[in-house]
């Protein structure tokens, strides 16, 4: 179908689609709420630290799944339809959530317990890795033309949503239950959460209709040379994005472990962060829709960086519970409107491959610096001892990722088609 006379989808395909990625999220968002938890119940250790940074590695384990999901679920997607990708992908994590959820602790079943927690996280991250190519090219396909950028940052705004979601439970339950009952049994709880939704998400999914039709399905991921550019600014960028975001989901952790504040207000800034992510990277698609990806990318990405130290540096000065929701609210929103990007790779990158190249972009970016990000910077605190290590990191990755948005493409089509007037169409360019 010609994306230019489409017509809005129906909310509840697009629903279904968000649903089920907001699911795979709360998942990995949960596990880094409760890195603390989980490293005490499967990597004891005489050191909190140690046993916090093996529960963070095991983390990490997840992001080595995800090029792996990226490159075979993704493929699948270009060749079998984008439907039965993400069923794939969906039920993949399902098996990997209820048997974390019932996995014995280290004191029951021994070394058995920290090898089982790896291996599910492996197979998380090949489901995670696996959908973000076939749901992003789902959105973008159904999607009006002068409003993809609305539509594909739902998949961003999902996130925001699993973010909030995990929040509230781990807020929650942090006023539910003291130290020693969040250890036990209470981070299970809040996947148990995750994992009785998955019924209703899988069934909704198998309604979908198919964007990717028979003749247009290919095997191999082959681009063009010309589009390697494209490629290598992707990478960049979102490699730079996923440090913001797992750096501010790291605070909930940062905030108990380094600074001492406690259980109920370091969650309650992940309720924060979860807000802003659901709204600003909302807004910024819209926008996008009309004033062009490379704005809503640039200028609030240099905010962005500029709002790091000085936020940073309020948090650990006043160690309160204002400045660090304020901070998480702040770096949230400017942090998020970044999804303008992921939408102008997303359009700059060819039909036939769009699912395997975006997934295997994504997830190979994120698996080498989301995954790394946490452990990275309580490595760096640990052999330092400053903590304002998170903010010199994320700094550092944020400048990286501005330089490659500025040289992106513009990809919007009001943009692209009001130069078309003015210049003459693009050589060699579509606009889907």
């Amino acid at each position: 179908m010609d994306a230019t006379t489409q017509r809005h989808p129906p909310a509840r395909h697009v629903f279904a689609v968000i649903t089920g990625n907001a699911l795979e999220f709360y998942d990995f968002t949960c596990y880094s709420y409760f890195a603390s938890q989980i490293g005490a119940a499967f990597f004891p250790s005489k050191s909190p630290i140690v046993s916090l940074l093996a529960s963070l590695a095991a983390f990490g384990i997840g992001f080595l799944g995800r090029p792996v999901g990226g490159i075979l679920i993704g493929a699948y997607g270009d060749r079998r339809g984008r439907r039965p990708a993400m069923l794939l992908s969906f039920a993949l994590m399902g098996v990997a959530i209820l048997a974390f959820v019932f996995l014995p602790p280290f004191s029951a079943i021994g070394i058995a317990a920290p090898i089982a927690v790896v291996a599910i996280r492996f197979v998380q991250g090949i489901a995670v890795g696996g959908d973000v190519g076939p749901t992003t090219a789902f959105l973008l396909e159904v999607a009006p033309a002068r409003r993809r950028g609305l539509y594909t940052a739902l998949q961003y705004s999902s996130q925001g949503g699993a973010t909030l979601l995990a929040g509230v439970a781990g807020y929650t339950l942090s006023q539910i239950f003291d130290a020693k009952g969040l250890e036990d049994y209470g981070w299970r709880i809040a996947f148990a959460i995750g994992a009785v939704i998955l019924p209703f998400a899988a069934l909704m999914r198998r309604s979908l209709p198919e964007t990717h039709e028979a003749g247009t399905r290919q095997g191999p991921l082959l681009l063009a040379p010309r589009h390697w550019r494209t490629v290598a600014l992707g990478f960049l960028m979102l490699g730079s994005t996923t440090v913001g975001f797992y750096i501010i989901a790291y605070l909930t952790t940062y905030a108990q472990r380094f600074l001492g504040m406690k259980a109920n207000v370091s969650f309650a800034a992940t309720l924060v962060f979860g807000i802003a992510n659901m709204i600003f990277s909302t807004l910024a698609g819209h926008l996008s829709d009309r004033f062009g990806r490379k704005k809503l990318m640039v200028i609030p990405r240099a905010l962005f960086a500029l709002a790091i130290l000085p936020a940073f540096w309020l948090i650990v000065r006043e160690r309160s519970a204002l400045t660090l929701l304020g901070a998480a609210f702040v770096l949230g929103a400017l942090g998020q409107m970044a999804v303008t990007g992921f939408v102008a790779l997303s359009e700059a990158l060819p039909k036939e491959v769009r699912s395997a190249s975006l997934a295997t972009i994504y997830a190979t970016a994120i698996s080498l610096f989301g995954g790394t990000a946490q452990f990275a910077v309580t490595w760096l605190i640990g052999a330092t001892g400053d903590i304002m290590m998170p903010a010199y990191y994320l700094l550092a990755a944020t400048l990286i990722g501005l330089v490659a948005m500025a040289l992106m493409d513009e990809t919007a089509p009001a943009i692209v088609e009001e130069r078309q007037w003015t210049q003459g169409p693009p050589v060699g360019r579509e606009l889907i």
